[in-house]
């Protein structure tokens, strides 16, 4: 079984109104997966877990009213999945996109699904590989009766306190998904400024321990963060990060935080340049800087280093 799950976990359909782990009062014995539950896999009892092979059994095999949990990569696998569904099942069920959709697909899901009376949420899920031992963070959009509806669920996944400390009900269709991208675009800003801090305290001769400054941060300072704890954990296991490569993908929510910012004229200059560090990273050689170097010999003279044989291709 959980050989099956690592192998088949990118795409994951989880039932949670079925979540043996939510320790809530919906009636159920079983716990249905699509393809695999690796997101959630810590929180199941793979003893409950049926594993079956297509979307029209896993429909036969619940009993109506149906909720369905999508959890799969954005795009396609959802469009493909939502509409599927919207074949499969019947008025009074209904699909939760739990994945990192972009907001503007979530009001051609929901429109799509409403033909056959199906409901819809989009639910931004934060908390990463931890949020199975520390709860997740929850931004949902949708209609008030569907998130009261699925209320039990969101309070088991969340984290334990208050209720609006680790969720929200964000808005109509699209809020939670709009909310969640805008929650990445602060991360790549947070973790870009952290990350400019450890460079410049290695290039410091002055500091002569700096995984100890970092952690000395974590305590008592204003800069003080969940993220500084994992970058100071990062450095624990080594200290100069000499086992990396200082080349860093971007999942897109990035992109459209900042798509969003020039839609609404809105000023974000942190997050765009995080974003843009992302870019450089990938970078072996610049051809931009290739062409301000050519630029300033040009018109001034001034020194420039030539291309070796190998980087010029």
């Amino acid at each position: 079984m959980e050989s099956f799950l690592a192998a088949h976990g990118i795409y994951a359909i989880i039932l949670l109104g079925f979540l043996e782990a939510a320790c809530v009062p919906i009636p159920s014995e079983v716990t249905f997966g699509f393809g695999g539950v690796l997101a959630y896999q810590g929180h199941l009892n793979l003893a409950q877990v049926i594993i079956i092979g297509s979307l029209a059994e896993l429909v036969d095999r619940l009993s109506a009213p149906r909720t369905v949990w999508i959890m799969v990569p954005a795009g396609d696998p959802t469009r493909d999945t939502v509409t599927q569904l919207a074949g499969l099942l019947s008025a009074g069920d209904l699909v939760v996109d739990g994945g990192n959709s972009r907001y503007t697909e979530d009001q051609v899901h929901a429109e799509l699904l409403a033909g056959s009376g199906i409901g819809y949420l989009d639910c931004g899920v934060s908390g990463g590989v931890w949020g199975k031992d520390n709860g997740y963070g929850l931004m949902v959009g949708g209609a008030a009766e569907s998130v009261e509806r699925l209320m039990p669920v969101f309070d088991a996944l969340r984290p334990e306190g208050p209720r609006d400390e680790g969720f929200v009900h964000a808005g109509d269709v699209g809020a939670g998904h709009f909310a969640k991208m805008v929650h990445n675009g602060v991360e790549y800003g947070l973790m870009q400024a952290y990350a400019e801090g450890f460079e410049l305290l290695e290039a410091a001769d002055v500091v002569t321990d700096v995984p100890a400054v970092l952690k000395a941060w974590r305590r008592g300072t204003v800069v003080r963060s969940w993220l500084l704890d994992l970058l100071v954990a990062a450095l624990d296991n080594d200290a100069e990060l000499a086992h990396l490569r200082g080349w860093v993908e971007d999942s897109g929510e990035g992109r459209w935080t900042v798509e969003e910012a020039i839609n609404h004229s809105v000023p974000a200059p942190v997050i765009s340049a995080a974003l843009f560090a992302r870019f450089a990273s990938r970078q072996d050689d610049s051809p931009a800087m290739r062409a301000v170097a050519a630029l300033r010999q040009q018109f001034g003279g001034h020194a420039v280093q030539q291309a070796s044989h190998d980087s010029a291709g």
